[in-house]
């Protein structure tokens, strides 16, 4: 058999970064995409230390042709779709762009890859975001989804069209429901690396007060590196399936917010205030994933919780302000 390719849709954002560093390890052609691949910098290959290693091409998932066009280029043999708006917040903002980039967007790529007749396997990057709030009881495949937000309404879209594709057309497509996961190479704008940086920069005497808004909401938080395994590992099987990828562990932003202070034995009392400006015009109270699925199925289970992933979100923190 000869080497695997696959084509990261979104190689520039965290997931595509550590997705290319994993497939590349084991041994793939790795191409990603980007609207602009002349002009963009991707900052997150180059801290990885793997830019020179991944093909890019410009494609715009909007447009079907550019589609086509990449596909009949690469012939990649996986696809995996994480490109697209990829903030919640943002989403309250921009809902057309969000629907489009993320809705239409994998629609494009089934579409494309139904009309090449390739025997290509898609992943789809779902979103535990889709559930909505479900009370207290962790969600699994088989939960109703409820979305919040522009966000989740364009992700659940994405996921119905992916299981449409694959009931209709018999097309290897799977989705991966993730939960939160957290790494350095997270943007700024999310909450998680913003208390990250907040309080280091504290713990080294900047003057700071860190506002927050809705701090007793409730996640399921897990670290990225691992997360991409999971994707691998659902189109290496033999059937196609949707899977929940979560740790099983809940915890409140404010407990985030305690470690990560507690991490730089500082009192996050002292330091930390809720804005009501940041509060989202609809939130999800508490997020907690079943994967036993996926470790039943795909034999992959998380290793890191959240004081570990804010363990080391804080030493790189740490480490790139040093």
């Amino acid at each position: 058999m000869g080497q695997k390719t696959a084509l990261i849709c979104g190689v520039s954002g965290q997931d595509g970064a550590y997705l290319a560093q994993f497939l590349l390890d084991k041994g793939y052609i790795v191409c990603g995409t980007s609207r602009d691949a002349q002009m963009s910098s991707f900052t997150n290959l180059v801290r990885l230390g793997i830019r020179e290693q991944v093909k890019v091409e410009s494609m715009s998932l909007n447009d079907f042709r550019s589609v086509l066009q990449i596909l009949h280029k690469i012939e990649p043999d996986e696809v995996y779709n994480l490109a697209g708006q990829s903030s919640v917040g943002l989403s309250f903002e921009l809902p057309v762009e969000t629907l489009e980039s993320i809705a239409t967007g994998t629609l494009n790529l089934l579409e494309a890859i139904r009309f090449t007749g390739a025997p290509i396997k898609f992943y789809n990057a779902g979103s535990s975001e889709c559930f909505g709030d479900i009370g207290t009881t962790p969600a699994d495949e088989l939960t109703p989804f409820r979305p919040r937000s522009p966000y989740a309404v364009a992700k659940s879209a994405a996921f119905w069209e992916v299981a449409n594709y694959r009931e209709a057309y018999g097309i290897f497509a799977c989705s991966g429901i993730l939960f939160n996961h957290e790494s350095p190479l997270r943007p700024r704008r999310f909450v998680t690396q913003k208390i990250v940086a907040a309080a280091c920069k504290i713990a080294q005497g900047y003057s700071h007060q860190l506002q927050l808004g809705n701090v007793t909401i409730k996640r399921d938080w897990g670290w990225a590196p691992e997360y991409v395994k999971a994707m691998y590992l659902m189109l290496q099987q033999p059937q196609a399936d949707d899977y929940v990828i979560a740790t099983g562990n809940s915890y409140s932003l404010e407990d985030f917010v305690r470690e990560t202070f507690n991490c730089l034995e500082l009192n996050w009392q002292d330091y930390v205030s809720s804005d009501q400006s940041l509060f989202r015009p609809t939130d999800i109270s508490y997020s907690c994933g079943n994967p036993r699925k996926a470790e039943k199925k795909l034999g992959w289970k998380a290793r890191y919780k959240m004081p570990e992933v804010v363990r080391m979100m804080v030493e790189n923190e740490i480490k790139q302000q040093g």
